[in-house]
């Protein structure tokens, strides 16, 4: 049976009355066509049935209008928010979304990498700074904006946008205290390197304060969830039954530890302090409401496309830059403090 014909990009042109280098910009910056010729083009578009052949438009212009992101899990909700964000910043626009994800393994990121580059993006979008030395010289190299996404340091390879998790827990440790919690305690799960450097954010505060004692710290490499909260509750209390507040390196844990101490009839906040990190929505809706870290996660994806589109119109800031989004201490009811 003969192949059906596809529909060229000339005779798009010709059913629009514009020529087509006119027809190839719409597609590439509508922006920059007019209204009423986009409006004739669209409808051509759709007359015709015409689909762009991207890897024509890649010979031709050295890229696609691909931006590929690459994040360690679709089902944790923080990067939920960020995927948001990311489709947020190309709605105006023809860049199209590439995602992958390397369930936190160094190995399957390079290799996605590798992958995502042979396509020739727009720009490339990274969660984290740790990637394996064969990977940063890939994205060192790569003929494409990477911004690099979730936080601020160490150097970036070419862009960053994110904020200090050393600082939001420190920050978090330092509100406990000042509420009166005497024995403060950390719980942590999946412990990758963000989380690790909570951890190390809530040892600073301690250290600050001046609150020599235990090392009041349960973690575990299992990935995170409101059950394994409930779970590292009761071995921190095993441990350490003279915690009094407990800083999570996540929501869902704080939720899981809220849930055990209403089990245990541990009144919180008078008897357990409870602050979470990303200030995901069930932590106002909780009863009581929980403290939480927040942080800008669509912020991070729709400020990683704007630095790519900027990058590609000739505007943006140089190689080197992270844009530090902060965070913010959403103090509630759950670290109210101590009562007697």
């Amino acid at each position: 049976m003969e192949k059906s014909r596809k529909t060229t990009l000339s005779e798009v042109a010709m059913a629009a009355n514009v020529s087509p280098i006119t027809v190839s910009r719409a597609l590439r910056s509508p922006e920059k066509v007019s209204a009423e010729a986009r409006e004739r083009i669209t409808r051509a578009i759709a007359d015709l049935g015409y689909v762009p052949d991207p890897a024509a438009r890649a010979l031709a212009s050295g890229r696609t209008d691909v931006v590929g992101v690459l994040i360690p899990s679709v089902s944790n909700n923080v990067f939920s928010d960020v995927l948001h964000g990311i489709y947020d910043g190309i709605a105006d626009s023809t860049l199209s979304v590439q995602l992958g994800t390397t369930g936190y393994s160094p190995l399957a990121e390079e290799r996605l990498i590798r992958v995502f580059l042979s396509q020739r993006p727009s720009g490339l979008i990274v969660a984290g700074h740790e990637q394996s030395p064969a990977a940063r010289r890939l994205l060192a190299e790569a003929n494409c904006p990477v911004v690099q996404i979730m936080e601020i340091g160490p150097q970036p390879i070419d862009l960053a946008v994110g904020l200090s998790h050393f600082d939001g827990a420190r920050a978090a440790t330092a509100h406990l205290l000042d509420r009166g919690y005497r024995a403060p305690a950390f719980l942590g799960a999946q412990m990758d390197p963000r989380s690790q450097r909570r951890l190390a954010g809530f040892r600073e505060g301690i250290r600050l304060a001046g609150r020599d004692g235990p090392d009041r710290v349960v973690t575990t490499p299992e990935p995170s969830s409101v059950s394994l909260g409930c779970r590292l509750l009761a071995d921190l209390l095993a441990r350490h039954p003279e915690a009094d507040a407990v800083l999570c390196n996540n929501d869902d844990l704080a939720l899981g530890v809220l849930f055990e101490a209403m089990r245990r009839n541990l009144p919180v906040p008078d008897r357990l302090g409870i602050c979470g990190f990303n200030d995901l929505e069930m932590m106002a809706a909780a009863q009581p409401p929980l403290s939480s870290i927040a942080t800008d996660r669509h912020g991070m994806g729709r400020m990683a496309v704007h630095l790519i589109r900027q990058r590609h119109g000739g505007t943006g800031p140089a190689r080197g830059h992270a844009l530090d989004l902060g965070f913010a201490l959403r103090a509630r009811e759950s670290t109210a403090g101590r009562r007697g």
